[in-house]
């Protein structure tokens, strides 16, 4: 071995004898970058620091020529060649998903490249020549996976700002569309007539429309891709399925819509986001579901959870549709059997249902056949104290 790969190897193999405690103090900082890191835990905060770490100690092992080093220099050079993904990249689109803000993912990257150096310096004593080649080496391959963190957290920061903007609009359409077709109704009720029913269900979609606006708004003030948040309060989730399916059979008046609820469906929900979760399962199942037949809804009480189950006859989803069928910004080419029902849907209504049924501590399931297609989300029971 050449004395150059012995100066290599100096620094790779101190980080490998004493991984454990720089990632330990990397953690220890993680966990101060509030309010992002509250809600982590151990392993959560470590996320991919300890590979990140091995892709250092891989680099530093390598040879390395001069236009090599100015490559890296320059952030063009991954730290391992013919990776799909580095660990850099998927650390940053985690702390993304997270919600840090690219700042604390940059003093994440500071914090580690001081704990290497001030437990080697500790460790080493005076610098010689050779172990500031090493530092040099070591603060090269901090600075590009500094890179490909940087260009990963920018591009799914600007993923979810694209996918706010679109659940913005597909919230804001179904409540809007029910406003315009009730005052559409109360325009054409002859003098004299009741009007108390219609208008009540015009302020009701009004009011939903504002609490959507005011929660996303929210949403996206604290941190873009942490998921949506919900507000729980006690509430009767047969009661509030009653009042949103009122709203969906003036919407679809050509569609039967049934309701059956069994069993204590009390609890602490967000009473809003069911509501907005069934309205586009009920949506989704008029839009692709055989025409003239009934959209059935039921609510039934399971293990520690309510499940909310909408079902429809028709097509069976494709099974290559099935594994991004909750994916975002994505629609499955599937012939709709009624125009009428928004052929220019962004894709949003599923992912949004999903979004929700795991903020309630659920999940969302599908089954599909050449007879039925159901959709059914689980929202896990929390006391409104909790």
């Amino acid at each position: 071995m050449s004395n150059s790969e012995i100066r290599l190897v100096r620094l790779a193999s101190f980080i490998e004898q004493n991984a454990e405690a720089v990632v330990s103090s990397a953690e220890e900082f993680c966990g101060t970058l509030l309010p992002a890191a509250g809600h982590l835990s151990s392993e959560a905060l470590r996320d991919h620091l300890p590979k990140i770490l091995d892709a250092i100690v891989k680099d530093l092992r390598q040879t390395q020529t001069p236009a090599e080093e100015l490559r890296k220099s320059r952030g063009a050079a991954p730290l391992i060649a013919d990776a799909p993904e580095t660990a850099a990249q998927t650390h940053a689109m985690l702390r993304a998903q997270a919600g840090f803000n690219i700042g604390q993912m940059v003093s994440e990257y500071r914090a580690l490249r001081a704990s290497v150096l001030r437990l080697w310096q500790l460790r080493v004593g005076s610098l010689d020549a050779q172990s500031l080649a090493d530092m040099q080496r070591f603060n090269e391959a901090i600075d590009q996976a500094l890179a490909e963190s940087v260009s990963h957290f920018s591009a799914e920061a600007e993923r979810w700002r694209n996918i706010f903007l679109a659940v913005l609009g597909h919230d804001l359409r179904g409540p809007l569309n029910a406003v315009l077709l009730t005052a559409e109704l109360l325009s054409r009720i002859g003098a004299g007539e009741p009007t108390t029913e219609h208008t009540a269900r015009l302020i009701r979609s009004g009011k939903r429309m504002k609490d959507l606006l005011d929660s996303l708004l929210d949403y996206s003030r604290s941190s873009l891709g942490r998921g949506i948040a919900i507000q729980r309060a006690p509430v009767d989730l047969a009661a509030a399925c009653r009042d949103e399916l009122d709203v969906l059979r003036a919407a679809l008046p050509g569609r039967r819509i049934d309701l059956v609820a069994v069993g204590n469906v009390e609890g602490a929900f967000d009473a809003s986001r069911v509501r907005e979760s069934l309205a586009n399962l009920v949506l989704n199942a008029a839009r692709y579901g055989a025409e003239g037949t009934a959209i059935s809804v039921r609510l039934s009480p399971t293990k520690g959870a309510v499940a909310l189950s909408v079902g429809n006859e028709g097509a069976p989803i494709p099974n290559e549709l099935l594994a991004s069928l909750f994916e975002p910004l994505r629609r499955g080419r599937i012939e709709l059997p009624d125009s009428s029902l928004g052929q220019t849907s962004l894709g949003l209504g599923l992912f949004i249902v999903q979004e929700v049924a795991l903020a309630h501590g659920g999940g969302v399931e599908v089954t599909s056949d050449e007879e039925r297609t159901t959709f059914t989300m689980t929202l896990a029971h929390e006391t409104a104290e909790a």
